[in-house]
C-alpha cells in the first residue's frame, strides 16, 4: 500500500513539474471516433487538436497548458452520456462536441449538472440551445435556419414539381426534414412522399420503389452521407433520375464515394465555405503538412477552441462558468471560420447556410460547389 501511495505521488509530482508546476486545463472532444460517422470524429479530433497545438505553442490558456482528452461516443446517445460522465470524473473543464445532434442533447446535460463549458461544431438541432442551458454552446447554425433556405430553394425552383421527403428518424435527420418540409408547405409545396428509415440500414430497395411510384421529381435527405450516399446509388441503379437534395450531413466526400456518378447535380445547405476565408489560409497550410483535409466541420472544431482562448483571455479566467457568461456578453470573436458572437441562448447570431451543388471537378471526382 505505502509503495501505491508513493507512486501516485510522484507521478502528481512529475505532472505539475511537466506543466511549469500549474496542473494543465483538460479539454475533451467528444464525437463519433469510430462507427459509420466517423469521417465527423475525425474532422472534430483533428480540429481541435490543432488549435490546442497552436494555443500551447503560444503559451497556452492564461498560461496554463491544454491536455486533450478524447472520447468516443460512436454515435450513440447512451455512448454520449456516458463519455460526458467519464469526463466529468476525469476533470474536463471543456468540451469540444459532441457531433451528432441525438447525442449532444443528452451528454449536454450532463455538463449543466457538473460546470462544463460544452461547445459543439456540428449539432444543428434547435433544442440543443433552446432549452436554455447557460454552458451550451455552438459554432454552426440551426436546422429552422438551414431548413427555411432549403424550403425556399424548393418553393423557387421546384414549385410545380413533385418532392419526396425521406429522412433517417434522429434528432438531426427528422428535425432537418420536418424544418425544410414546414418552410415548403408554408410556401405551398406538399410533398407527394414523407418517409422515415432506420439509421444503419443498407437495403433501401422499399424507399426507392416508392419513390419511384410517387414520380418525385426531388428527394429531400434528412440525415447523414452513409445513408445518403446508399440511397442516391441504389435510386440510380432503378432508374430513378430525380435530384437528391440535403444538408450539412453529407458534406463530406464519402457521400459521393457512396453515391457514385449519380452524386453529380445533388443539391445541399452547408455554411459558406471556411477553407475558402482568408483568416484561415494559415492553418490550412498546418493541415495540409499533416496530410489531412480539412472539410466540413474540422475549421468549425478549431474556431470552438479559438472562442474559448479568446474569451478566457479577455477576461482573465479559465473558470467555465465565467467564460460561458463571457460568451453570452455578445462580443465578438475573431476565428479562422469569420467573426463570431453568440446570443443569449448560445447561438452563433449569424445566418449561417447557403446552396451548394455537386459538380464534377476538374480532376475527374464529384465535389461540392457553392452555388
Amino acid at each position: 500500500m505505502r509503495l501505491v501511495k508513493l507512486a501516485i505521488a510522484l507521478a502528481a509530482a512529475l505532472s505539475l513539474s511537466a506543466c511549469g508546476g500549474e496542473k494543465s486545463l483538460k479539454i475533451g472532444v467528444a464525437g463519433p471516433l469510430t462507427g459509420k460517422d466517423a469521417v465527423f470524429g475525425a474532422q472534430l479530433k483533428n480540429g481541435v487538436d490543432q488549435a490546442v497545438l497552436d494555443i500551447n505553442a503560444a503559451g497556452g490558456l492564461n498560461g496554463q497548458k491544454l491536455e486533450l482528452v478524447f472520447g468516443d461516443d460512436a454515435g450513440d446517445p447512451k455512448q454520449g452520456r456516458s463519455v460526458a460522465n467519464t469526463f466529468v470524473g476525469e476533470g474536463v473543464s471543456f468540451v469540444i462536441g459532441h457531433f451528432n445532434s441525438g447525442v449532444t442533447e443528452p451528454a449536454s446535460d450532463v455538463y449543466a449538472e457538473n460546470g462544463v463549458l460544452m461547445i459543439t461544431p456540428g449539432s444543428t438541432n434547435p433544442k440543443i440551445t433552446d432549452r436554455g442551458l447557460s454552458n451550451v454552446f455552438r459554432t454552426c447554425g440551426r436546422d429552422d435556419q438551414q431548413g427555411k433556405v432549403a424550403g425556399e430553394y424548393i418553393a423557387q425552383h421546384f414549385k410545380d414539381k413533385k418532392v419526396a421527403i425521406a429522412h433517417d428518424k434522429t434528432t438531426y435527420g427528422k428535425g432537418l426534414a420536418d424544418e425544410t418540409k414546414k418552410t415548403m408547405n408554408g410556401l405551398g409545396v406538399q410533398e407527394v412522399l414523407y418517409e422515415g428509415i432506420n439509421a444503419g440500414e443498407r437495403d433501401f430497395s422499399a424507399l426507392v420503389s416508392k419513390i419511384k411510384a410517387s414520380g418525385a421529381d426531388l428527394v429531400y435527405w434528412g440525415g447523414v452521407h452513409t445513408e445518403g450516399g446508399s440511397i442516391l446509388r441504389q435510386m440510380r441503379a432503378a432508374g430513378v433520375t430525380a435530384v437528391m437534395m440535403g444538408g450539412d450531413g453529407i458534406a463530406t466526400d464519402e457521400f459521393a464515394a457512396l453515391g457514385g456518378p449519380g452524386t453529380e447535380g445533388t443539391l445541399m445547405t452547408f455554411g459558406p465555405d471556411p477553407q475558402k476565408r482568408p483568416e484561415a489560409a494559415a492553418v490550412l497550410e498546418k493541415f495540409k503538412a499533416r496530410n489531412f483535409k480539412p472539410e466540413a466541420y474540422t475549421l468549425y472544431a478549431y474556431a470552438s477552441v479559438q472562442v474559448i482562448a479568446e474569451a478566457a483571455k479577455a477576461i482573465n479566467s479559465v473558470d467555465p462558468a465565467k467564460i460561458a457568461a463571457e460568451l453570452h456578453t455578445g462580443k465578438t470573436y475573431k476565428t479562422v471560420i469569420g467573426d463570431l458572437a453568440f446570443d443569449a441562448k448560445g447561438d452563433v447570431t449569424r445566418i449561417d447556410y447557403v446552396m451548394y451543388t455537386w459538380q464534377k471537378q476538374p480532376d475527374g471526382t464529384i465535389g461540392y460547389v457553392q452555388n
